[in-house]
């Protein structure tokens, strides 16, 4: 899994990629949660997310927000790591120029910069959203979400309770023709300590339906 650096807006931007075997596979990128509350491309959701992709073939990035690890910049509440997220993708693309679909996965923070993402990117084909801030930031603008995808909350989670979210999960599931699925991991608080292994079985049986099983010996 090699280290990558490559240009963001304010900088260069610290990764991990992992390149896929054969030519036109998916991209995916995963994005940490918030920079300024411990979070890294380090992370244990994000570290399970990224391996979930890169074992089903997939072009799989992680990589660190501006300001985070070795990204040069400084946090920018949303904006720029918007921008990051959106040089990221087109980073992957540039040594991936067969790939004609993409995915992506965000934690937390990082899921409300990868939804947004989505509303721009038409070649985003999926998304997952962990633990999704619906009480803390605004997802109205997926009005309607042009992509399928899986939410997850846990049960627990007192940071950002399921039941913020699931009224947004709601009004983007009557959108014709996407289906958004919302699945919650029992006992789990925001971070899911001791509930990862739960939280990536729950994501691969949504990727199983999605996409078929995962590759002999993946």
């Amino acid at each position: 899994m090699p280290e990558v650096i490559f240009s963001g807006p304010a900088g260069r931007l610290e990764g991990r990629y992992q390149a896929p075997k054969k030519k036109g596979a998916p991209i995916a990128i995963v994005l940490h949660p918030h920079p300024q509350f411990g979070g890294t491309m380090n992370n244990q959701i994000v570290y399970n997310l990224f391996y979930t992709f890169a074992n089903r073939g997939f072009a799989a990035l992680r990589f660190n927000f501006r300001g985070v690890g070795r990204s040069q910049g400084a946090f920018d509440h949303g904006s720029g790591e918007l921008s990051d997220a959106a040089a990221a993708l087109d980073w992957v693309q540039s040594v991936n120029p067969e790939a004609k679909s993409c995915w992506i996965a965000g934690v937390s923070f990082g899921s409300w910069i990868g939804m947004q993402l989505l509303m721009r990117r038409p070649e985003i084909e999926g998304f997952i959203s962990i633990a999704a801030m619906a009480n803390r930031y605004d997802f109205t603008f997926l009005a309607p979400c042009p992509s399928s995808g899986l939410f997850v909350h846990g049960s627990e989670d007192r940071v950002a309770p399921a039941r913020e979210v699931i009224p947004v999960i709601e009004k983007v599931k009557t959108q014709k023709g996407v289906i958004i699925e919302h699945q919650m991991v029992e006992g789990a608080n925001h971070f899911f300590d001791g509930k990862v292994d739960e939280l990536t079985q729950t994501v691969d049986t949504y990727l199983d339906k999605r996409l078929g099983a995962k590759p002999e010996g993946a």
